[in-house]
């Protein structure tokens, strides 16, 4: 399927890209794709804010509702299974319309993250962010459904990573938060009541966002509701069993390490709430840099080679950042956001890219599930392995390895996407 209308000329960049760092030149897109790419990056944005917030201020919250530190793993992981939640959004994107259930999300996390900031006990502050995040999650894969559908085969990993770096941006939104935690009025819970902004352009997303060409060419009207579940379990079983295994090993290994980082750089490195906040914003316009970069690369030369290289740079950093002190501390954490960026956006990649249209959507909402249970199991994991070896810092390199099975199952068992459009990598089959 041709993604460019002949009527839509490509065009430089707009001027809000101007936000997040690019590597190189960026290509020329028709506006449609611009206005795409602009619409779904203001709503990762503010989905990435949210995310963001839990670990940036996990100290704080720990603090103030009375949270213990072995019980900051289990509350985290059973958080994250909100993903489980997502799956039914998926699922119903590929009957109703990616534009449809898109608005329904930002809609739902929105109001969970504003009231988030009433949560009086640990059980109300668990219930309302694990609601929230099955819209959270359930955004951003219809969202990148949405932009591999969208742009042409040699631009979808630029489009890809750029929609990557506009969600890293608004983690450096909850890194600023973080810098005001102490100062305004009601500490976090001001900073999870400011969550409720993307209700500030959801008239215009509602107004703007058109529905994708390539579900409307294969739109299903009557099939029964359980047909992409059904379709994505007998069309490509072996792709899909090493997807969901791939997602699964990934935030199983990283997942604990990602959510006790600023807790981390605070209690063990002597970091202040401030210089932590420093660390995520300059560091972090270098680390952004690996959504875009990883996009770009895996265009050029295959999105297999560039993900098992990050794999292993990944894992190497997050070792070093644990287990190192004094002045690497900083060149470290840099290195595992770049790796974490970019490995991010191309897992993302080949859970839409390896599936057709007709279910994309529910396979790109099956793939946050299986890295939810991943990430969950990790998480309960390093809680008993604190207990054991002593450290959070020996529990989660005790996890680590598993990023290097993860990679042996990219090398070994999954199509290589870049370049190649969309239904030539995964057509429909007569059995979905």
């Amino acid at each position: 399927m041709n993604d460019q209308q002949p009527h839509d000329a490509p065009q430089r960049a707009p001027r809000w890209t101007r936000i997040v760092p690019w590597p190189a030149r960026m290509p020329q897109l028709p506006a449609r794709q611009w206005k795409v790419l602009g619409l779904l990056g203001a709503a990762e944005f503010a989905d990435h804010y949210d995310i963001g917030l839990l670990s940036m201020l996990l100290l704080q919250i720990q603090r103030g509702l009375g949270v213990g530190e072995q019980e900051i793993g289990v509350l985290a992981g059973i958080i994250r299974m909100g993903a489980l939640l997502s799956l039914a959004a998926g699922v119903m994107a590929d009957r109703l319309g990616r534009r449809r259930l898109l608005l329904f999300t930002v809609v739902g996390y929105s109001v969970t993250t504003f009231l988030t900031a009433f949560a009086r006990t640990p059980i109300e502050f668990t219930i309302f962010q694990l609601i929230g995040r099955g819209f959270l999650y359930a955004e951003t894969a219809i969202a990148i459904v949405v932009v591999t559908e969208e742009l042409a085969a040699k631009d979808r990993g630029f489009g890809l990573g750029l929609l990557g770096a506009l969600g890293a941006c608004g983690h450096g939104g909850a890194a600023i938060a973080l810098s005001l935690v102490e100062t305004i009025p009601y500490g976090w819970r001001a900073l999870y009541a400011l969550g409720a902004f993307p209700f500030l352009f959801l008239a215009w997303l509602r107004r703007s966002l058109p529905e994708t060409a390539r579900f409307e060419a294969t739109r299903r009207e009557r099939a029964p509701w359980w047909t992409p579940l059904r379709s994505l379990a007998t069309a490509y079983p072996h792709r899909l069993v090493a997807l969901l295994s791939v997602a699964f090993l990934l935030d199983f290994a990283v997942g604990g390490a990602v959510y006790l980082m600023a807790k981390t750089l605070q209690e063990v490195h002597g970091y202040t709430a401030g210089q932590v906040t420093a660390l995520y914003l300059l560091g972090g316009v270098l680390a952004i840099a690996g959504n875009q970069a990883a996009g770009m690369w895996s265009d050029r030369v295959g999105r297999k080679p560039v993900l098992i290289m990050l794999l292993l740079v990944m894992g190497s950093a997050y070792a070093g950042f644990y287990d190192t002190r004094g002045f690497w501390i900083a060149p470290l954490w840099i290195a595992q956001v770049f790796a974490l960026q970019g490995v991010t956006v191309l897992v993302r990649a080949l859970g839409s890219e390896l599936f057709p249209t007709s279910y994309r959507s529910t396979a790109s909402s099956l793939r946050m599930v299986a890295g939810t249970l991943g990430g969950a199991s990790g998480l309960w994991l390093e809680s008993y392995l604190y207990g054991v070896l002593g450290s959070h810092a020996a529990a989660i390199t005790a996890l680590l390895p598993a990023l290097a099975v993860a990679a042996l199952l990219v090398w070994l068992t999954l199509p290589d996407p870049a370049r190649r459009e969309l239904e030539e990598v995964s057509p429909e089959r007569a059995n979905s």
